[in-house]
């Protein structure tokens, strides 16, 4: 007969607290991606190598929301900060081209992301990382502001 200790049933405790944390849900997952049935809008959160992939076919509109400017993504198309963004979700060509946001490091563009859902935005994505991912990527940045 095995008895279990006390560290043993915490540690189990705590594995199914967090499994069932990690499941089901809406909004953002991990993927970007909504989750379960009843999950609303959201957006997906791409790599620095998918971002090079969709810019090379020319139909991204790439918007910098971070502030200050400390750098820009060669192909940003406008730069409105991460606060303001949900205000100005129809200057923003959704449905006719690929709506890609990004900031520094990624903290600004996630707050975007979500003020953009709650505003009612349609599809769209999250460089993730920001543009530090996008440089230790290999990929160039931009320094002067345009």
């Amino acid at each position: 007969m095995r008895v279990r200790t006390g560290a043993g049933m915490g540690f189990i405790l705590a594995l199914s607290v967090l499994l069932s944390a990690c499941s089901g849900g809406t909004g953002k997952s991990g993927s970007g991606e909504p989750s379960g049935p009843s999950a609303g809008p959201s957006w997906r959160v791409i790599t620095p190598v998918q971002l090079h992939d969709m810019l090379a076919t020319g139909d991204v509109y790439l918007v910098n929301v971070h502030v200050p400017f400390e750098g820009a993504i060669p192909g940003t198309d406008v730069f409105i900060p991460y606060t303001d963004i949900a205000n100005e979700l129809n200057t923003l060509p959704f449905g006719k081209q690929s709506v890609v946001i990004y900031c520094r490091s990624g903290n600004m563009s996630t707050e975007a992301a979500q003020a953009m859902v709650a505003a009612g935005a349609p599809s769209f994505s999250e460089l993730g990382g920001g543009f530090y991912a996008w440089q230790d990527a290999g990929y160039p940045l931009e320094t002067t502001h345009p």
